[in-house]
Order: C-alpha cells, then sequence, then structure tokens
C-alpha cells in the first residue's frame, strides 16, 4: 500500500507527504532524518488515505497541496493549520 498522510506539530505547522510505510516515516521525521521537517520536531500523525497504486498516491498528495486540496483537508479532515 501507499500512503498520503498528514502530520500536525504542537505550534499547528502542517506537512503532507507520501510513503509506502507510514511507521517508519513518522518515525524519520520525528528523528530529524527529513529535511524538510527536521526543525520543527515533534511530529503527529492527524490523518492519511491507502492507495493501492503508487501513481495514484502520488498525485493525490501533489493534488493536496494545491490550494483546492487544502480547502478539501480543512472541510473533511477539520484540519484547522494548514499552510
Amino acid at each position: 500500500m501507499f500512503y498520503v498522510y498528514f502530520l500536525e506539530n504542537k505550534d499547528k505547522n502542517s506537512y503532507v507527504g507520501c510513503t509506502n510505510d507510514l511507521k517508519d516515516r513518522l518515525e524519520r521525521h520525528n528523528k530529524g532524518y527529513v529535511e524538510a521537517t527536521k526543525d520543527k520536531r515533534p511530529w503527529k500523525l492527524v490523518a492519511y488515505f491507502a492507495f493501492s497504486e503508487e501513481k495514484v498516491a502520488f498525485r493525490f498528495e501533489k493534488y493536496m497541496k494545491t490550494g483546492s486540496g487544502r480547502e478539501f483537508i480543512k472541510r473533511h479532515i477539520k484540519w484547522n493549520e494548514i499552510v
């Protein structure tokens, strides 16, 4: 499976990513191995979507990072602070 995941930290910063190993990826974010998130640790998993096809997951991740994708997140995940 491939996962599009949504993280948040205590300061309400957010991050959207894609992986095939959700547990490992969250650990990597929280250990500082991910350049984009290492300065804002710790992160908690807010939500994720699972896909059987990698290509579909990456397209969904890309969509989630657009204006309409962020609106989708706010409406359906109730994520208050998304950048």
